[in-house]
């Protein structure tokens, strides 16, 4: 039964990825990627991370598509500005080498070793060792990151203070 559902989560993200990349629709695509993003989440609950998919939706599905969504309404596309398509080369072009791609993945794949099943760690996904490791082997880069995400907040703050004030 656990094969058939990460079959279904697999083929869902799979599906759903493809349509964020090939609708012409922004707000379209933002809601494709929802889907994606929790169909990831389903197969993070399947290997036992239920923290890391209850992460993958509030932030990736909820905040940061929230903020895309946002840029999008307020960018306000509307479908006569995206004129007619003369991209057709570049269309077959991509398509081709969308093919090469495809078939040196699968020549990739098909030389893999087979290997035996390993042993899940137990403590894999749960809050606790995930928060011992922040806080005492990786103390310093968490912190680095926390002050450059403050500063990059700050800075889009003043830089749109800028614009709205002239």
């Amino acid at each position: 039964m656990a094969n058939v559902i990460f079959y279904i989560l697999a083929v869902i993200a799979l599906t759903s990825a493809l349509m964020v990349v090939t609708r012409k629709n922004a707000v379209t695509s933002a809601v494709y990627l929802i889907v994606t993003m929790c169909a990831i989440a389903g197969l993070f609950v399947q290997l036992g991370a239920v923290f890391i998919a209850a992460l993958q939706i509030i932030i990736y599905a909820g905040a940061i598509m929230v903020l895309f969504l946002f840029v999008i309404m307020l960018l306000n596309l509307r479908k006569d500005e995206f004129g007619f398509d003369t991209r057709v080369f570049q269309r077959l072009f991509a398509g081709l080498l969308g093919i090469v791609l495809l078939v040196q993945l699968i020549m990739v794949v098909s030389r893999l070793p087979v290997v035996a099943g390993q042993p899940v760690d137990t403590e894999m996904g749960r809050v606790a060792p995930l928060a011992t490791k922040f806080f005492t082997q990786y103390l310093y880069p968490f912190e680095i990151i926390s002050v450059l995400l403050l500063a990059a907040i700050i800075g889009a703050v003043v830089i749109a203070k800028k614009k709205m004030g002239k």
